[in-house]
């Protein structure tokens, strides 16, 4: 006897297209995770770069380190007779702390330095000047021991893992190339004066913390550059997503839609409440009216009382015969005034001479002139 079973396809199924992140992130997006501390950035990156600012610090600064560190064991040297022939008190103890206190900022100075000024550049260079705070507040989702362990496996730590094991592969070899050939002079340190053998061993730590700041900074390039990647894929937005974030940035097209209609419809109620101050309907005369008055006293030029087409430019031909206003046709400068004129605005001086004819026209039908 056949069995069937009930299975949802969706289960199945992959994310539709509208759920599918396929459209480049929006600016509002980047800004705002850059407002939350989310930027492409190479964290190998700063520590090579530090790395070298180190190293390069030491060989340029090793004549004055050495310099000093001899200086400094002299002074201290020439110090033993009188701290042993005299009672140790709390002013010699506090005497000895500042000079060494002083001797250790003035050696560390030029890698503090260096190390501050090297990380501020690099940084900047990342992810440019816009400092937050908001990467240091306390996200108490980050002590979920589940999701802890979940990121462990997760496909961004098995990478991690990966590129440490390859560092570290190539990192032995560089170590073992850089020294191969110093191997005979350093098992023959015994036969080199203190000095030279102190300069050969600093020379050599050097030398090879450069070699291998350089093979940091190859990788860490390359970490970058897959970091900007995988940010920009990671900040890719569904269709939906896009969509959403227009109509909270711009609003609803149907809310906007009905706000503009709102206001046509106020604008043409306050348009025909001052039509019955109109000298002059001009017409096409069945499709387009302008209503036009000119008052010397407020205006240089005539001005655009109401205007309107089809239907509304019907409206405005009644409400013209109600109040005695004379209606006028005339074609081309009905048109002209129509697509030109915005309304409560004066005619440009194109047309005074046309305007001037028909009002002229009119004042003459009604006596005023």
């Amino acid at each position: 006897m056949a069995q069937y079973f009930s299975y949802d396809l969706q289960f199945f199924a992959k994310e539709g297209a509208g759920g599918e992140k396929t459209e480049d992130a929006t600016a509002k997006k980047l800004s705002d995770a850059r407002k939350e501390g989310q930027v492409a950035k190479s964290q190998d990156l700063v520590t090579a770069v530090l790395l070298m600012t180190l190293f390069l610090t030491l060989k340029l600064f090793l004549g004055y380190l050495g310099t000093s560190f001899l200086e400094n064991y002299q002074v201290v040297y020439r110090m033993i007779p009188g701290i042993a022939s005299n009672v140790f008190t709390l002013n010699t103890a506090s005497s000895l702390t500042s000079f060494a206190l002083q001797r250790i900022v003035l050696l560390t100075l030029p890698f503090f330095v260096g190390a501050v000024v090297a990380a501020f550049l690099i940084n900047i260079w990342q992810v440019k000047w816009k400092p937050t705070g908001k990467p240091l507040m306390p996200k108490f989702g980050k002590f979920n021991p589940i999701k802890g362990v979940k990121n462990l496996f997760s496909k961004d730590k098995l990478f991690d893992l990966l590129k440490s094991v390859v560092k570290l592969g190539f990192l032995g070899y560089v170590i073992y190339d850089a020294l191969q050939d110093q191997w005979g002079m350093l098992l023959n340190l015994y036969t080199l004066s203190f000095f030279d053998a102190i300069a050969l061993i600093g020379t050599t730590i050097i030398d090879l913390g450069i070699k291998i700041s350089l093979f940091f900074l190859f990788f860490a390039v390359i970490d970058y550059m897959y970091q900007k990647r995988k940010f920009k894929e990671d900040m890719k937005m569904t269709k939906q997503e896009v969509k959403d974030e227009f109509k909270q940035t711009e609003g609803d097209p149907q809310v906007k839609g009905k706000i503009r209609q709102k206001m046509r419809e106020v604008s043409q109620r306050r348009m025909m409440q001052a039509l019955p101050e109109a000298d002059v309907v001009i017409t096409n005369p069945t499709h387009l009216a302008v209503a036009i008055k000119y008052d010397r006293q407020t205006n240089a030029a005539p001005v655009v009382m109401a205007k309107g087409a089809d239907y509304l430019a019907q409206k405005i031909k009644e409400v013209a015969k109600e109040n005695d206003i004379e209606i006028v046709e005339n074609k081309p400068l009905a048109r002209m005034l129509y697509y030109n004129v915005d309304l409560e605005a004066e005619i440009p001086q194109e047309l005074y001479q046309m305007v001037a004819e028909v009002l002229a026209y009119v004042y003459g039908l009604k006596g005023k002139i």
